[in-house]
């Protein structure tokens, strides 16, 4: 028997509608349920919450990792919208030394969103 069906993360923003429209706009997720400060956005695989919180709240640094079959043809895919976001908003692909093939995004309230995929170890 399975227990949790599916991990779903918060993520601050201090403005919900800018929020809101770059993960639908960029990223392709959808929004299935909006209400005065809460955002429920999903693609096939996964979810986030996004909470709006007030200017003078500190929401620190986020990260969240999205894991993928193919993070090249993903970053492709999403590569019209991503080149119009200002710039080092965007890493395009890369190895990293733990085996990962990564590419990262800022959002509008600068959490890094890394999507990525295992590679084989380099000798």
């Amino acid at each position: 028997m399975s227990y949790v069906t599916q991990i779903t993360a918060f993520v601050m923003t201090h403005d919900l509608n800018a929020s809101v429209s770059f993960f639908e706009t960029v990223l392709e997720f959808k929004c299935g349920l909006r209400q005065e400060n809460y955002a429920f956005m999903s693609l096939p695989g996964g979810a986030l919450r996004l909470i709006e919180v007030d200017q003078d709240c500190d929401i620190g640094e986020q990260m969240i990792y999205f894991d993928t079959d193919n993070v090249d043809g993903l970053y492709i895919k999403l590569r019209p919208q991503l080149d119009r976001l200002p710039e080092g908003r965007v890493r395009a692909p890369f190895d990293q030394p733990y085996n990962m093939r990564e590419f990262h995004v800022k959002d509008p309230d600068n959490c890094l969103l890394l999507f990525g995929m295992e590679i084989p170890p380099s000798h």
